[in-house]
């Protein structure tokens, strides 16, 4: 009888935006000059929070890429690409999956639209990221603080 009682799983994306966008490039046009590849580093990380409302959550993904030698920064782009989802009817346990894997798999794309746009309109070659898997970072980011907090996973 608990069944009957349980709302059905529901999945939807209420809205998609950027919170935060922005490009620096501090050395140009002295780097357009330069003969030397810059190296690309390009970080990303996951954020979200239950909003007010019953089964609403607010997911960020933040994404940066800076491209630099040793000595000179050509470019910092930064984007943080957030949507509210409305999620309902998944266990507790369950709900990390969804906002860690399901949400983000949805973001992505977007942020790496917005990102290459914002490099290529800086006068450089777009930067392409590649797919990330994020049910393999979230099982491993489980499994390094099971193994931190000394148990085993």
């Amino acid at each position: 009888m608990s069944e009957e009682n349980q709302p059905e799983a529901s999945f939807s994306v209420e809205k998609l935006y950027i919170k935060d966008f922005s490009f620096e490039a501090p050395n140009t046009p002295d780097v357009f000059l330069e003969q030397q590849q810059p190296q690309i580093d390009i970080k990303m990380d996951i954020e979200h929070n239950k909003l007010g409302e019953e089964g609403m959550y607010e997911v960020v993904l933040p994404l940066s890429v800076t491209a630099k030698t040793k000595d000179k920064t050509y470019f910092l782009a930064e984007v943080h690409q957030a949507g509210v989802f409305h999620i309902q009817g998944i266990a507790d346990e369950d709900m990390p999956l969804v906002l860690e894997i399901n949400c983000p798999n949805i973001l992505l794309p977007f942020a790496r639209e917005a990102v290459s746009s914002m490099i290529g309109r800086g006068g450089f070659p777009p930067v392409l990221i590649n797919p990330v898997n994020f049910e393999a970072l979230f099982h491993q980011r489980i499994n390094q603080a099971a193994a931190t907090s000394g148990e085993s996973a």
